[in-house]
């Protein structure tokens, strides 16, 4: 068994990839699509055609039976050019696809997945004004009627909205039990009562979408609640222990982009007849930086 500080010759051919892909079709577009807060749809199309938005989905779905290593492999390749991109390909297999794989029935898997592994992205919605860091402190209502539940609430910061065709939306079944009744539920972008709000002017990665989703009366049917009535918290709490490991690579490969801008830069630019990056103080800030990175990539 290889360790993890060495690649099997399939992952770093991955890795290749999706660096190339990157390197060459995303970075010459990021500087006016953070400008512009927008990702460029050809691009979105393009990371469906490469199968990175169903990286561990199987084959049988229309997916690539990768790995979540490949995920992490491919959040941080990304993120050395874009961390926008990286958070959409990011929440689209941490967060959805993985939660839908866990939980979802056959019958789920066999509505949501193909259209995930094909053009659909997938959109997480837990996040409230008044259930940020506290999740579970959520306002969004689930009423029972019938054979369906009727969701009302309001949700903010979602990430992929503005693109999203299908939401893993969270709502509380059962507020008396607190966080007990919380419920897990697949609702279609096009389901009536389900709108997208206005997109967030960021500081930074403005490229990804972050959006409010209002639920008003918004009608899902049984068939598609995620997992058990009233168990969504565990669907929340054990797919974001993973989706956690995402941003830690996406950060990573921030960091590691920010190292090789800071390298190419050294050995441009000049002081005193020389490349900046003969001066000792200069290369031991260098040195320390490719630690850090290093044992960010390590802990990732």
């Amino acid at each position: 068994m290889q360790p993890l500080t060495r690649l099997s010759d399939e992952e770093e051919l991955f890795q290749s990839t999706v660096g190339q892909f990157a390197r060459e079709r995303v970075a010459p577009h990021v500087r006016q699509m953070d400008e512009s807060g927008v990702f460029r749809k050809e691009l979105l199309d393009e990371l469906f055609e490469l199968g990175l938005m169903a990286i561990d989905i199987a084959e049988e779905y229309g997916g690539q039976s990768g790995s979540f290593f490949q995920s992490i492999l491919a959040i941080e390749e990304l993120a050395k050019v874009d961390p926008a991109a990286a958070v959409i390909v990011d929440v689209q297999n941490t967060l959805c696809n993985a939660a839908l794989q866990r939980w979802g029935s056959d019958e789920q898997k066999r509505r949501f997945l193909p259209r995930l592994a094909r053009d659909t992205v997938g959109s997480y919605a837990l996040s409230e004004a008044g259930a940020g860091s506290d999740a579970f402190a959520m306002s969004a209502r689930a009423i029972e009627d019938g054979d369906s539940y009727r969701l009302t609430g309001r949700k903010l910061w979602i990430t992929n909205a503005a693109e999203a065709g299908l939401f893993l939306v969270f709502a509380n079944a059962d507020p008396a039990e607190g966080y007990r009744g919380i419920t897990a539920f697949l609702v279609d972008r096009a389901t009536p009562g389900l709108a997208v709000g206005k997109k967030e002017d960021k500081l930074g990665i403005r490229a990804s979408s972050t959006c409010e989703v209002v639920l008003d009366d918004c009608r899902v049917s049984r068939d598609n609640v995620l997992g058990e009535i009233s168990k969504g918290y565990k669907v929340a709490i054990e797919t974001l222990n993973e989706g956690r490991i995402g941003i830690a690579a996406q950060m990573t490969g921030l960091a590691q982009g920010a190292l090789d801008h800071a390298l190419a830069y050294s050995n441009q630019r000049k002081q005193f007849g020389k490349r900046i990056a003969e001066f000792q103080g200069v290369q031991f800030d260098l040195a320390e930086m490719a630690v850090d990175v290093e044992a960010s990539r390590l802990m990732t």
